[in-house]
């Protein structure tokens, strides 16, 4: 889906004017604002209620914009933009001087990526060719379309459920289609030290080593003071309002006739078959594929989260490296779901 001419002008203009325009990438909608805009830029962590010092991504037109954003590039930068942009990968690099701190969340790395949804190029090209924005550097900023913290939209209708009148334009560049947030890789440490993989994504670790030659260092816990903080790091995110809890498909089941017995309204998302016999309120099935089960993730989060159940239950999935970002995705939305404890006889 591609948008009239008139909607690329106006967002374009809108940026201009320092206001918010959502649009979709590859991954996720972003809420978007000219990143060397100050003021702007303020506007998205009013619109999301996100924390000052909690980062954003910095989107660009093409890799050739890299040197404005950011300063002693190291090589190993230049050969995965050439492998994976546009692409569903962001490089945290030591920030330009001209980078405003409120883009960074006050530090001293920037995270830069190319999306490769041809809208966001679209939209990101238009606004180069207009000049690039304040500075005519040519980025725009655009963390989720959603509340901090909860579940990230993948659908135009999602932005506007979540945001509503907050955003002036939202394109609708119809689904998307990897379905959740980039890879993040720190490059910060430089030549010497291997790459840091800070968010699990699309582009696994697998294909970082083809392209760099070393494998990343894969990091699991929150970021500590010798590394940069990211989008998506802390415990608890890509939440849904309503508990969320992970359970093996045997206890899985259990808890559903139990649950039933009982009379307590529960949503269920899957990607085994399960008896015929089991009645949840709600139930998803999602495809046994790591990629396509990511893509219809959080749509179908959202979906039962609306659905009026008292708790959404999540059958676990294969512990294994091709699994690792909807993993990623899956605990953190089960830290962050609706209260923080649930009944003990169901964990």
């Amino acid at each position: 889906m591609r948008p009239e001419k008139n909607d690329l002008d106006r967002a374009v203009a809108l940026l201009q004017a320092g206001e918010l325009v959502a649009f979709p990438t590859e991954t996720v909608y972003g809420l978007g604002a000219d990143a060397a805009n100050p003021a702007a830029v303020a506007r998205i962590f009013a619109a999301k209620r996100r924390p000052a010092d909690h980062p954003l991504i910095v989107h660009l037109p093409a890799d050739g914009y890299l040197d404005r954003w950011a300063r002693d590039i190291p090589s190993v930068a230049w050969e995965l933009a050439e492998a994976f942009w546009p692409g569903p990968l962001t490089l945290i690099l030591k920030c330009a001087a001209a980078v405003p701190k409120v883009v960074t969340g006050g530090q001293d790395s920037v995270g830069l990526r190319v999306p490769a949804h041809p809208l966001a190029l679209d939209l990101l090209r238009a606004y180069a060719r207009a000049g690039g924005g304040l500075a005519g550097m040519g980025g725009i900023a655009a963390p989720s379309a959603n509340r901090f913290g909860r579940i990230s939209p993948t659908a135009a209708a999602h932005v506007r459920e979540e945001l509503g009148d907050a955003v002036p334009l939202i394109l609708d560049g119809g689904r998307c289609p990897v379905g959740i947030e980039s890879t993040i890789l720190d490059l910060t440490p430089g030549e010497s030290l291997p790459p840091r993989l800070l968010r699990p994504g699309r582009i696994t670790h697998e294909q970082i080593a083809t392209v760099i030659g070393v494998m990343p260092q894969i990091v699991t816990r929150p970021p500590d003071g010798g590394m940069p903080r990211v989008s998506g790091s802390l415990a608890a995110h890509y939440a849904p309002t309503t508990p969320l809890r992970l359970l093996p498909c045997a206890r899985l089941v259990e808890v559903i006739d139990l649950l039933q017995r009982t009379g307590q309204r529960c949503a269920v998302l899957c990607h085994s078959r399960l008896p015929a016999t089991l009645a949840a309120h709600a139930c998803r099935r999602l495809p046994a594929n790591p990629r396509a089960y990511a893509s219809a993730l959080y749509a179908a989060l959202r979906e039962l989260d609306q659905a009026d159940a008292e708790l959404i239950l999540v059958e676990e999935i294969p512990a294994t490296p091709v699994w690792a970002a909807v993993a990623d995705r899956l605990q953190r939305a089960a830290a962050g779901g609706g209260l923080s404890t649930y009944p003990g006889n169901l964990r």
